[in-house]
Order: C-alpha cells, then structure tokens, then sequence
C-alpha cells in the first residue's frame, strides 16, 4: 500500500478524557468541536492554514477572554481526520495512505485550506498523493472502500468517487500486465500452471480474465453498480461481465448456490452484508437489471439460481420475467435438475410448471425465427445436413423437457392438462425418439390411477407409437396402464418394422455372388459394393440366422398379442384387430421367404 509523509515534527497531543490537548508553552485560546470530541488548538496556526477556520474563529471570538469555540460537527471523516488535520496545522508527522487519503482530501476542501494560505497546503497534498493511489489496482479499491456515510456525499462532489471507479475498469478492462497485473490472491497463485516451455495454459488463461471478480465483490453494492456500468462503457466483454455478477450474487444472495460451486468461504468476511428479505429481494432485482442483454453471456445454470431466488423473494414480475425470457433463449443449455423451481403460488404442485411452460413458450418463439430461415429442414422424417446445426437446439431442449416432465410426473397434484400443455408446445421433429415422454406418459399413469379412460386416451395422444424404440415397444405392449388403442398401435407398427426389415434382407437377395457363398450388401446409389471399397460382405448362413431372430421376436410379439387378446376382448373386435395385424395367422415367415423369391423370379 502506498504511503506519503508530512510534518517534521514529533507528536505532542495528548489525549485526556475525550479532549486531545496541545502540549506547548502557549495555553490554548481556541477550542475545535467535533461530535464528542474536543480539541484545545492554537488561533495562529489554525486561521493561517484553513480559510473555514478563520472564518469561524473571528466570528466566535470572545473580545474579553480573547477564547473561543467552534463546532466542526459536519466535518468529512469525523474526529477521527481532523485529528491528523489538527497535526498538519502544527507541522507534526502524519502518514498518507490509501484508507485515509479520500476524507483527508474532502476535509482540506471543507476547511478550505488551498494554497493561497501557504504554500503546500492539505488540498495540494492530498491531491498529488491520491494521483499516486490511483495509479494502483489495490489501492484504489481500498481508496473506493472510504467513499461512504459522511464522506460520499463529498467525495462525490470532488468527483473522487468517479475516478476510482475509471481507474479499476481501466484495469479490469487491459491486458492483464499493463499494468503490472495486481497480486493475486492466495486462491489465485500460479504456481505449477506454467507448462515446461513457460507458456501459460488454458487455466492460467482462465485466472487472468478473472482476476478482479473478488476484489469488487467486496465494494457496496452502489459502488459496484457503478464500476460494472463503466466496465460496459469501456466495452469489456458481456461474459466477463455476467461472470462478476455471479461472483458478486454468490456472495450476497442467500440460496443461491444450491447447485453452482461452492460459496466464497471469505464471504463472512465481506464489508458489507445483505441480511433482510427486502433487501436481498432488492439487491436481486439490481443485479437482474445489470446482466448483459447478450444471449449466452449469463451461463443458464445461474439465470435459473436468479430465477428461483427471485420466486422464492417474491421479486417484482418484471424481474421475473427478464430472467424467464433470457432462460428460454438459451433454453437448450439447461439441465433437467435446474428446472426444478419450487412452487409459491396458491397452487398445490411441488414445482412451478406454468413457469416452466412460459421459459418453453419463449424459447419456441425464439426458435422459430432460425428455423424459418432454414426452409426444407424435415423432409419426410428425415433431417437435411445443412440443417442438423438449426435442429440440434430444438432436439436438445426435446430431450430436456420429456426428462422434467418426467421428474414432475409423481406429483399427484399435476393436472393433466398442465402436463399436455407442456409437452405439446416441443415440435415432433424435435423428438427423433419418443422413448422420452412414453417414460414421461408412464409415470404420470401410475402417479394417478384415477384417470378415466377418456383421460389416458387424451394424454396418450401426445405420444407417436412409431418412433419408439425396441426396448419402449416391448415395455409398452406389456403396460396395462395405456389405453388398449395404444397397446394395439405399437404392436402394429412393431410388426410392420419387422416385416420391412425382413423384406429388406431379402430384397438384396439379387447381390449374392455367382459362385453362391457371400451376399454383398447394396450402395447407396444401388450398385454392389466389392473388397474395393471396403464394403462389409455377409454369407447366407448369416442372413439365414438374422431371420430367425426376427421370426423368434416375431412369434414373442405374436404371443403377447394373443394374451392381451383373450383377456381384454376375447374373440371379439379385439381378436379381429389382431387377425387383420396378421397376429392370428400360422403362416411361418419361412413362407413369407418363398413368396418373396417366387417374386423376385417373376421380376
């Protein structure tokens, strides 16, 4: 920390009761005020040094007794500077520094004591010493500190306050080493982050852009407010931004850090703290207004802290709806555990779906402007090349709310209706498998038995039997919780996947070689592929055992079928379902072989 010494001469006050006394020959004609604390001083020293003081004495001064008093009350820094001013006037040592400099120099504007009452007067002093201050990251942090209660008003009008706050977004916002770089701290060492040729790595990176964080994290929040809106001016990036006030929100936002890292352990020790609901609700809303507007700058982990910080304060619905519009932006960044936002509302649920529902609206509505701009991107199922980057979000945030949903499924107070809405806002293409909400779909079920038929019947629409995996199918046809339409549904196409791919082996029968020992699968462009090209050769006793397999998973579906049938509906409308499925039928698939050759020979 930088330090300036004046005065030549040794100490001779002395402090008795709340009174500091002059020790000199002379008896003191003069007596200083401020708050409770006296001071007995000298009239010479005081009215050729400040211009408030001579002021003050000659309009105090008792003609008789030739004393005085006068009240310094409203002095910057209270007692506490004018006592090392009350030093300067004697010429006796005293020490500038970096925590005293601020309410020294508004206290020499206050008395008045400029140069043309002697030369190398407080204001001069103070003022070349607090160029030197800052100069220096550190002490111009420490020089901001001060700037509070009586002194802020002053300093403000100095405009002492704004050049600190200029000097460290300067800093923050220059290459680490231009200005010497400021000693980290301990948390921060470099130690055995330089790799073997003396070229920092990625983490060494990392430190050096946040260097700061820590260091304004400890400014009041006005104070900070003002150096990250320098810091903007100065064009500091939108991410090292968001990145301080989430080093700032960590520190000062109770609940916050229910799944980011852990707290700053030297939180306790900050300057200041936030302990009301009012002003943690305040301070919340101050920091919302802050984060940049850029889309990705806040990570969304800690836009969803924010937000349910926000419910659980009941911050004003204009915050609470910049965060759910910044989230659904960025929507396909999340992860299922940060939806979980607990419910404060008058309904009953454990979480806050509609919020959810709204986060989701609003990424829909982001969405689709990029995807209008990628015309042709489904084409019959398929997704385009060109357009696998547009989709990938889409698919993403698909994948991230049949996983919500199924974690809120268990809720016995989640209506249907909540849970349709959700689900039917993601776009079928954005589910290349529906494995997810059918998962969803069948723990709602079970959470609530009670549906009627017409209910299940109405949930189960959001569901596309033929996108389900093998694995959801077999796990579906054997669930008595699904309506039997749907039951009867994935059979269907289960057994139609089966057929094509039966089928599809055989119709490649054309490729088997003259000399009658291997098959040769076809090219996309319908020619044989050969040892050339490296394409994968299979022999017929292959294919043979593949579709045996098929016919035993075949037979197993033809089985289930058959059991569902006679305990649901008998020989009835069901037992025609399956007979036009073709589950009823003994045709072995061996024959389906034979048709398929006899086929292939007529052609």
């Amino acid at each position: 920390m930088a330090t300036m010494k004046l005065g030549s001469k040794t100490d001779s006050f002395q402090l008795e009761d709340q009174t500091w006394i002059c020790m000199t020959d002379l008896a003191s004609d003069v007596t200083v005020k401020v708050g409770e604390m006296s001071f007995q001083l000298h009239k010479f020293p005081l009215i050729n040094r400040s211009g408030t003081l001579q002021e003050e004495v000659n309009k105090s001064q008792d003609d008789e007794s030739g004393t005085c008093e006068v009240n310094l009350s409203d002095i910057p820094g209270g007692f506490k500077t004018f006592e090392l001013v009350a030093r300067f006037f004697y010429d006796i040592k005293i020490e500038l520094n970096a925590q005293n400099i601020v309410a020294l120099r508004c206290a020499g504007e206050f008395l008045k004591m400029t140069d043309d009452f002697g030369e190398g007067n407080l204001i001069t002093q103070t003022e070349n010493f607090l160029t030197e201050v800052l100069s220096n990251w550190n002490d111009s942090i420490r020089a901001l500190q001060t700037c509070a209660d009586d002194v802020l008003e002053h300093a403000e009008k100095l405009h002492i306050v704004s050049r600190c706050i200029d000097s460290l977004a300067t800093k923050a916002c220059a290459e680490p080493g231009t200005f010497g770089w400021p000693l980290l701290h301990e948390s921060y060492s470099m130690e055995g982050s330089m790799l073997w040729n003396g070229i920092a790595d990625e983490k060494t990176e990392s430190l050096r852009r946040d260097w700061w964080y820590r260091d304004v994290s400890y400014l009041k929040f006005q104070m900070y407010k003002e150096l990250i809106k320098a810091l903007k001016s100065k064009g500091m990036k939108p991410a090292e931004v968001a990145g301080s006030l989430k080093h700032y929100s960590r520190r000062y936002l109770q609940g916050l850090t229910r799944r980011m890292s852990q707290p700053d352990p030297s939180a306790s020790t900050s300057a200041w703290t936030v302990s009301s609901e009012t002003d943690q609700r305040r301070l919340l809303e101050e920091i919302v207004d802050l984060l940049p507007s850029e889309k990705g700058a806040a990570p969304t982990q800690f836009l969803l802290s924010l937000l349910r910080t926000a419910v659980v304060l009941n911050a004003n619905p204009a915050c609470k709806e910049n965060l759910e519009k910044r989230i659904g932006n960025q929507l396909d960044d999340a992860q299922v555990e940060d939806l979980k936002i607990p419910n404060v509302t008058s309904s009953k649920t454990l979480y806050d779906v509609d919020c959810i529902q709204r986060i989701l609206d609003h990424f829909i509505f982001a969405y689709q402007s990029s995807f209008a701009a990628s015309p042709d991107i489904v084409e019959e199922g398929q997704t385009v090349p060109a357009a696998v980057e547009v989709l990938t979000p889409i698919t993403m945030v698909g994948r991230l709310i049949d996983g919500y949903l199924a974690e809120v499924s268990a809720d016995e107070n989640l209506k249907c209706t909540q849970f349709q809405a959700i689900a039917a806002l993601v776009p079928d293409y954005a589910r290349p498998l529906d494995d997810g909400i059918y998962r969803a779909i069948d723990i709602y079920l079970k959470a609530h038995p009670k549906m009627t038929d017409s209910e299940r019947e109405q949930l189960c629409r959001l569901l596309n039997c033929q996108k389900l995996s093998l694995e959801a199918c077999t796990h579906a046809a054997q669930n008595e919780r699904l309506p039997l339409r749907v039951i009867v549904q994935v059979l269907f196409f289960e057994q139609l996947r089966l057929r094509t791919t039966i089928a599809g082996w055989f119709f490649v029968s054309d490729n088997v070689d003259r000399n009658g020992s291997r098959l040769l699968p076809r090219s996309t462009n319908g020619e044989a592929t050969g040892e050339e090209n490296g394409g994968a050769k299979l022999t017929v006793d292959e294919i043979k055992l593949r579709v045996s397999e098929l016919e035993r998973e075949c037979d197993g579906m033809r089985q289930q079928i058959t059991k569902i049938g006679k305990s649901k509906s008998g020989s009835g409308p069901f037992g025609s379902i399956c007979r036009r499925l073709g589950f009823g039928s003994t045709k072995p698939i061996q024959q389906a072989q034979a048709d398929q050759k006899t086929a292939d020979t007529g052609c």
